[in-house]
């Protein structure tokens, strides 16, 4: 097949979304398909929605895929005649993420009329299968492809998972870009709620949080959670390490004792698999697909969206009973062992995009 990829920015970024698409232009082309990447440019909303007066499809395509992130750019691109089907990847939508209600629904009224533009759907997850098709019903061609979870293999033992347990430190790992819906305010709150007890010198426990993700995909909201760090007197015990991949992150994900990316929404949550691959009980919240991953109370915990105070509860609850971590540890690894392999997955995606062929 000769394919074309839609995407905004570089194939390259580091993001659980830019994951999936690259590594399903790495399966494609593994087995015989040309896959052509078109980079849209990174601008503001409005900018992007400017693209439908300029952007047309490239001719020459058996099928062009779109991730859906780039929806605002395409809606007239799209209507326009077209020789090949136009398959759009939904990691999640915009109007899904927690904000004013009165900002959702402009959104909203875009993403359908995008979403009504396309000729099929891979979705990344139940849940997201289920808002688009709220939005628009479901009659169009789909699939469910869940994200690739398994690129770091069997990463850690029972055993290591068992030592690392009987370290007096608490380690707490925030895996993501640091923007104002993976929710790392409300774990750096949850911290000062804790803070008087965070380090004891009788026990010699305490906790550290390190975060991993990029502080430049939105410096405002970074430089925020700067100075908050600062204000709250939390820099002896939260580390700040930009974005990090392979073994510098394998490293963070064999040395922490549990995962926490508080978001207002996640459309999967590959970071949430990846984690338990390193035996780490993960915490997200209720809203989105994080549900889908983290059983409340056996592999982690699922909390309220900015629910700080239940955050810190659960983190006291997990640093002062080991064998309740060591438990819950088990049950995360065991969960991702469960997990399909992604080339099993993107086998499936292939197969749908035949499909479209005849």
């Amino acid at each position: 097949m000769k394919l074309g990829l839609i995407i905004y920015g570089s194939l390259d970024t580091l993001s659980g979304g830019y994951m999936y698409d690259r590594m399903l232009v790495e399966y494609l082309r593994a087995q015989g398909d040309t896959v052509e990447i078109i980079p849209l440019p990174w601008r503001n909303y409005a900018a992007h929605l400017t693209d439908n007066f300029t952007f047309t499809l490239p001719p020459g395509l058996d099928i062009l895929i779109q991730d859906e992130l780039n929806h605002p750019s395409l809606i007239f691109a799209n209507k326009r005649p077209h020789p090949y089907p136009v398959i759009s990847l939904v990691h999640h939508l915009r109007c899904s993420e927690l904000r004013p209600r009165w900002q959702n629904d402009l959104y909203r009224v875009v993403e359908k009329k995008y979403l009504q533009s396309v000729d099929g759907f891979i979705f990344n997850s139940e849940t997201t299968r289920a808002v688009v098709n709220r939005l628009i019903g479901n009659g169009f061609p789909e699939t469910v492809a869940f994200p690739p979870t398994d690129r770091f293999g069997e990463a850690i033992s029972e055993e290591e998972i068992k030592e690392r347990g009987r370290k007096n430190e608490f380690r707490v790992l925030f895996l993501g870009n640091v923007i104002e819906r993976k929710g790392l305010h409300t774990l750096l709150q949850s911290l000062r709620i804790l803070r008087p007890s965070s380090h004891r010198p009788n026990s010699g426990q305490a906790f550290i949080l390190d975060v991993v993700g990029s502080l430049t995909t939105d410096s405002a909201h970074a430089k925020q959670m700067q100075t908050f760090i600062a204000d709250n007197h939390l820099s002896s015990f939260v580390f700040l390490h930009g974005a990090l991949n392979n073994q510098p992150l394998i490293e963070k994900l064999r040395a922490a004792h549990i995962l926490v990316v508080p978001s207002s929404f996640e459309g999967f949550g590959i970071v949430y698999l990846e984690g338990m691959g390193f035996g780490l009980p993960a915490i997200g919240t209720t809203l989105g697909a994080a549900s889908e991953v983290i059983e409340d109370g056996r592999t982690g915990f699922l909390i309220q969206p900015g629910d700080a105070r239940g955050l810190a509860e659960k983190l006291q609850l997990l640093s002062e009973r080991r064998d309740l971590l060591l438990e819950m540890s088990l049950a995360a690894r065991s969960r991702y062992q469960r997990q399909p392999k992604w080339n099993r997955t993107a086998g499936q995606i292939r197969e749908f995009l035949l499909s479209f062929l005849g």
